[in-house]
């Protein structure tokens, strides 16, 4: 939940503090008091774009980098500073909000309060996630293993310290997919396209926080972040490269060439290591968790973990299978088949082996599944996207869970029996975990407010670290599954923007 954020008077400097992950800075023109308090009124936690600022400036721009960028809009804007994705302790946090605000209002020159800015956001930088740089993996390209338009494929790589020097965690990054040339295309000038377009420094937080205060049981671990760049879950491989569109579909060659690239980089020697990945990167985890078991030495503890990556086939409000659809046109354009389980491809059409719910149960590692019972990608996306929806009856309802009527929200029950049918395949073995929460969210372990904080989600009053971490180290063996929504009150709902209902299969 956002703070209560103090009255605000025209001309005056804000510096709202709120629970909110990776945004750091947004401007705000002088004395638009209004649209401050829709700031608040709408959740500050899910803020993306404000005022024409793309959302990548308001995600990756820092407090500092936006005053040495905007020295000549001091006079004109104030700056809002919310929370970063790692803060070093809440109640100090909550601290500097009442000093800043404090301070600013009494100072009275425009001078004393941009220097009370420059103070507050110096103190600041001590409590953000820590920016970790990109590695193009160069050597990649010779093997035919890159990104869609032919670049090579990248990662970020945070070394283990201590007593966690041999032991990784291969974080999948998220993106969704592309199911055929044009989709492809749409793709390939992008950061999920193209190395080239990446950024590179992203930060770690949550389950990839370098704090033992914030990620108890793996903070020392070599965590590694892979980009995401080929638009099928890291599953394609196609030998031939269409002239014409120059589309390389290359996604399991780019998760053998950078898994192969840290083994020679110490991973042989890993006593522990964890497969993880968040929505299509979570996808990645489950269809990948075998073979990276085969590729880990035997001798290693491994062990995988699906962060929203449980998809499911269902129909949509209209009644179409219109996800089934799409997945068996991801897995024929990437030629994904021979690299999914034939255990699951020698019963069923390779596309349905795309999703979960046909092949989990023969996954032989040991495997994690974090998912919210309502995920909102799925809600938006294969519930009710656009094509099902042409009247846009849905549209303020996948924008916050609590603009949903009567009949939505019983539809949206429904998704969720589907959902806990569909996961229910996965068996009774302790060697299986689970964390299913009544949230109305998509992707949890990879930003501090949902990982482990003061007031992170709860379900059986366990945070999903602690859930994570007693799974992963034989603990507790967590497996639990929240009460319908809205009985869960630790819930962060995801509050999406009308931009953030753009429909990823139309």
């Amino acid at each position: 939940m956002c703070m209560d954020y103090p009255q605000l008077k025209q001309n005056e400097t804000a510096f709202l503090l709120g629970p909110i992950s990776q945004v750091t800075v947004i401007l705000l023109p002088v004395g638009d008091v209004g649209d401050v308090y829709h700031l608040q009124q709408t959740n500050a936690c899910h803020v993306r774009k404000l005022h024409g600022f793309s959302s990548n400036l308001a995600i990756h721009m820092h407090p500092i980098t936006a005053l040495l960028l905007f020295p000549t809009l001091w006079g004109r804007w104030v700056t809002t500073i919310v929370e970063p994705a790692v803060s070093e302790d809440t109640r100090w946090f909550a601290s500097i909000k009442t000093s800043c605000i404090s301070l600013t209002r009494m100072m009275g020159s425009r001078l004393g309060q941009w220097l009370n800015l420059l103070v507050c956001v110096v103190l600041l930088l001590k409590a953000e996630g820590h920016d970790v740089g990109i590695t193009y993996l160069e050597s990649a390209v010779a093997k035919g293993a890159v990104c869609l338009d032919g670049s090579p494929p990248a990662y970020h790589f945070d070394k283990g310290f201590g007593a966690g020097v041999n032991n990784w965690i291969i974080q999948m990054e998220g993106g969704g997919w592309c199911n055929n040339a044009t989709t492809c295309l749409d793709r390939k000038n992008t950061r999920l396209g193209s190395s080239k377009q990446m950024a590179t420094k992203v930060s770690f937080s949550g389950m990839f926080s370098n704090k033992a205060k914030f990620n108890p049981d793996f903070y020392d671990w070599n965590r590694i972040k892979v980009r995401y760049c080929d638009g099928s879950s890291f599953t394609g491989d196609v030998e031939a490269v269409n002239p014409t569109t120059k589309l390389y579909y290359r996604g399991a060659r780019v998760f053998n060439a950078i898994v192969e690239d840290l083994l020679a980089k110490g991973m042989k020697n890993a006593q522990n290591a964890l497969l993880s990945g968040t929505s299509a990167g979570g996808l990645a985890a489950i269809l990948n968790c075998d073979r990276f078991r085969a590729l880990l030495p035997a001798t290693a503890t491994v062990k995988c973990l699906s962060d929203a990556g449980y998809f499911i086939n269902a129909k949509d409000v209209s009644g179409t299978s219109h996800i089934e659809q799409f997945y068996a046109q991801v897995v024929a354009t990437h030629g994904s088949a021979k690299n999914l389980p034939a255990s699951c491809t020698s019963r069923l059409s390779p596309g349905l082996c795309f999703f979960p719910q046909y092949m989990v149960s023969q996954i032989r590692t040991p495997i994690f599944f974090v998912n919210a019972a309502y995920d909102s990608w799925q809600i938006k996306n294969i519930i009710a996207p656009g094509v099902a929806d042409p009247h846009g009856r849905w549209r303020s309802c996948k924008l916050d869970i609590k603009k949903c009527s009567t009949d939505q929200l019983n539809t949206m029950q429904g998704f969720r029996t589907e959902f806990l049918r569909a996961i229910s395949v996965v068996g009774k073995s302790p060697s299986i975990g689970m964390f299913i929460d009544a949230c109305y969210a998509h992707g949890q372990i990879g930003t501090q407010e949902t990982w482990l904080r003061n007031d992170s989600p709860l379900l059986a009053k366990t945070t999903i670290s602690k859930a994570v971490g007693d799974w992963y180290y034989g603990r507790n063996a967590f497996k639990a599954i929240d009460c319908p929504y809205p009985c869960n009150p630790t819930c962060h709902n995801r509050v999406f923007e009308s931009k953030d209902v753009a429909e990823a299969l139309d």
